[in-house]
Order: C-alpha cells, then structure tokens, then sequence
C-alpha cells in the first residue's frame, strides 16, 4: 500500500481535524491541496495553448482496465464501449497501459505507474494490436482517448536505468525513489539531463503518432520541470490538437502554455466536509471557489471536478463513504461548477467498495443504478452552452439565498441559461432566492417541466435536494 509523502503528512493532518481529506494524488499517494495551501500564483492572462473543439463540451471518463471486467483487457473493455456511447461520456482517461516493474513491486500485481517501458503495453492488457484496436473502436463511436503519463518516475527494471545520469541519485550515487515520498517502487527521473528528456519527448510522441490517441492526463504533474511540459505540448501540437490534463492544483503556470486543466481537488475537499457537515459558511465557501477559478486561472482553463477516481475510490474511500446521502447532491455540482466532470468507473454502477490497487477486484456490471442518473446529467452538460468548458461555457453569478444551507448559482452563456439550487444539510431548508435579472420562464431538470421563476422566491427544500433550471433562446 502506497503511504503518503512525508512532505504532506502535517497537510493531512490539519485537514483532519477539519473532516476534510487530502487530496489524493499518483499511486495513492497524497498531493498538496489549495484547501489549507493557497496558491501564490496570480494568472490573469488567457493560456497560449490550442483547445480542441470536441473538448468544450465534453465529460471525462476514467477506465482501470484491470478491474473494469473478469478479463481485465484492452478487447473486454472494449465491449463496454456501446453502454458508454450511452451514459453520454466524451473522452475515455485510461490509466497507464504499460508494462509494469518486478523489481520492489508492490502486491501481486503492482502499481500502474510504476512503468516498465514506454513503448510497451501491458501483456495482461493485450497486445499494441489490441490496444490500437480499441481506439479506432472508440474513435468510430466518437469518443476521444486520453492515456494517463508518468512522467516523474520509472519502476527500477526500466531499460533507461542503465544510462547514467538519466536517473537523480543520492550523495554516493545512488539512485533514489522520488524525494519526499514513499514511492519505494519507484526511481526519480533527471530533468537536468537532455538525453532523458529527448527519450521522454519521443516516447510521448510514438503514442500520438502511432496509435493516434488524442491527449494525456499526465500523473504529479508538478513533480516535473513547466518548461518540460510545455516543449511537450509544442512537440504534440505539431502532430495534431492534443488535450493535456495535469493532474496538480498547485502551479497554475502550467495552464498558461502547457495543459488545458487541471485537478479539482479544492472542490472535491469542500464537497467531503459538506457532506460530513463540518465547518461553517458552506455556500460562501462555494461562492468563493467558483469566483476564484475566474481571478486566478489563466482565460481559458479550468479544473478538472470529480467525486472519485483511481486514487480517491482506493485510498481515501469511496464516494458513499466520504459523501453518504449527499452523493447525488455533490456529483451534480461537479457538472455545473466551472470545469469539466469526471466519472471514475463504476460510479454508474453505484460501486460502493474499496477497489484494491495492487490486485485484481473486478467491478460488477449486473446492476447500473446510477446510469441514468450520469446520463442525465451529461445531456444537461452538452444541451446547454452555459455549462460548456473553459471559455466556450459560461460565468458564475451567486444568487442571494439567505447563506446556509441553501446554495444559490446561475452560470450564463449568451442566451443559454442555469440555475442551481441546493440544500447543502441532511435536515429540511427553506431559503429566499432572489433571481433578480434571471426572473423569467425556465424548463425544470430533469422532467421539463415549465417553470416560471419571481424574482423573488422562497423554495423548501428536502435533505440534500437539488433543483436545476434552464432557459435558452430555443
């Protein structure tokens, strides 16, 4: 089991005595979070890096294609494909396909990220054949495919060990795991030695060329050089329009000329301490959140908003452990907060267990409660502009509710209108909205129900309703 970083270890434990979680990085292992650790950068400017169109309204999808079916393959999971055309997801996040290291593994199976070789694939995945089959696949139903990148660190039987220098080493020269951390099962890579780095450029680009996949999300993104990353976009862009997810929340630099977004975990910390209804001023927080993304993040970019993933399902728990009754509440604020949601497999399953990392646990598919759910919200996402990403989606406006718990939002994008209203507590709320300028004629979510909005309104509330309107010039 992967440990936190040391360097993170008096992060945690403040965050605990807020009830809140730290956020879950690599591995398992914990990242810093702007929770408690404010970012010092100040991005005002727009980002200089190419937004693929497909991307502007899209909702990601995580697969742990070890666990995702009995097989655990690139052909098995490839027959989920159809049901995933339908949940209405748009880009396909597969964690790393690579073979992966002998030497230290951790459990049967080992760590994903602590990657063998570049230029291969997994065996227990298939073969480059298949894994090139399931990308035509998906591209022919219109999804978009983005692999998952570790860059920081090899696993200790990777070829490159022999070059030397490639590697960081100690005051006797031995190579070391990555400083700060418990990664035991991995080794540090040199960004200070050109060679490795023109072998990581290369290996970047053969997946691109060869195999034709549209973008990475790339693993402690901030455990490598911005300047590294961004001759990796420049390098990328020249073979066609990539995506580049980075998966930190602390150098907002590597918006401006490298990713498209990055992680969301000061919204998902805030969404665990609601649901355990810790701390206080709820809806100001959220306030604040939302109107901080357009401050301080570069024009363009945006975080990446989840109730789970690989690391958080693992490690930190799972949704209905974290969030209990509030699940339904938090996963339709990760779809209209500004920024792109995330699905992690299984969630449209209502997978309610620990996935074990380093062995095989397959999820069960017998029984999809929540697939319409996801569904229904990635049509709300798509259908309404005002919901969109970056600078093809629209602004955040609080609404007056009267402050806790009642949370009050509209975002806005030229005609395309919605507005949010949710009781953030386990006990009934009623709360006086004033919609002001937004006053008029909306459809309810998800029947479609016509609606006429005051400009002032007092709403009742049930534990953890959420109640969605929209307008548009349709």
């Amino acid at each position: 089991m992967r440990n936190k970083p040391q360097r993170l270890l008096a992060i945690s434990l403040l965050l605990a005595t807020l009830g809140l979680s730290a956020c879950t990085g690599a591995d398992g292992e914990d990242g810093a979070t702007d929770t408690v650790a404010k970012t010092t950068e100040k991005e005002g400017s727009a980002m200089s890096v190419s937004v693929p169109a497909w991307s502007e309204r899209a909702v990601m999808y995580e697969v742990n294609v070890r666990q995702y079916t009995k097989e655990g393959t690139f052909r098995a999971f490839a027959e989920h494909l159809p049901r995933l055309q339908e949940l209405g997801v748009d880009m396909l996040w597969l964690m790393p396909i690579h073979p992966i290291s002998q030497t230290k593994r951790n459990g049967t199976l080992g760590s994903y990220y602590a990657v063998q070789d570049y230029k291969a694939v997994n065996p227990e995945f298939g073969t480059k054949e298949d894994f090139k089959a399931l990308v035509d696949r998906a591209h022919e139903l219109g999804f978009k495919v983005v692999l998952d990148w570790v860059a920081n660190h090899t696993g200790w039987d990777h070829e490159w060990l022999v070059n030397p220098g490639w590697y960081t080493t100690d005051e006797a020269g031995n190579i070391v795991q990555p400083p700060g951390t418990n990664w035991t099962d991995t080794a540090d890579l040199n960004y200070a030695n050109a060679d490795m780095r023109a072998a990581m450029l290369d290996a970047m680009r053969y997946w691109v060329e060869e195999f034709d996949i549209d973008g990475y999300r790339c693993d402690y993104a901030g455990g490598v050089p911005v300047d590294f990353w961004e001759e990796a976009r420049a390098a990328l862009e020249r073979i066609k329009p990539v995506y580049l997810l980075a998966e930190d929340d602390q150098q907002l630099g590597l918006l401006r000329h490298a990713f498209n977004a990055n992680y969301g975990w000061r919204l998902y910390n805030l969404m665990n301490g609601i649901a355990k209804g810790q701390g206080q001023s709820h809806v100001e927080q959220l306030h604040r959140y939302a109107e901080r993304l357009a401050s301080d993040y570069p024009k363009g970019a945006y975080p990446l908003h989840f109730t789970s993933n690989h690391d958080e399902n693992s490690w930190t728990g799972t949704e209905y452990e974290r969030l209990g009754p509030a699940v339904e509440t938090m996963a339709v604020l990760s779809f209209t907060m500004p920024g792109m949601p995330l699905i992690y497999s299984g969630q449209e399953a209502g997978l309610d267990r620990r996935l074990a990392f380093f062995e095989k646990d397959e999820i069960g598919w017998d029984d999809l409660p929540l697939q319409s759910f996801y569904r229904t919200l990635a049509d709300l996402k798509h259908g309404h502009p005002a919901l969109w990403n970056g600078v093809a989606g629209g602004s955040y406006e609080r609404l007056e509710s009267g402050g806790d718990p009642v949370l009050a939002f509209v975002r806005k994008h030229e005609d395309s209108v919605v507005i949010v209203l949710a009781n953030l507590s386990g006990e009934p709320a009623q709360g006086k909205v004033r919609t002001d300028a937004f006053a008029g004629a909306y459809e309810a979510f998800p029947d479609g129900e016509s609606v006429t909005l005051a400009a002032e309104l007092t709403v009742d509330l049930q534990p953890w309703e959420y109640r969605i309107y929209t307008a548009s010039a349709d």
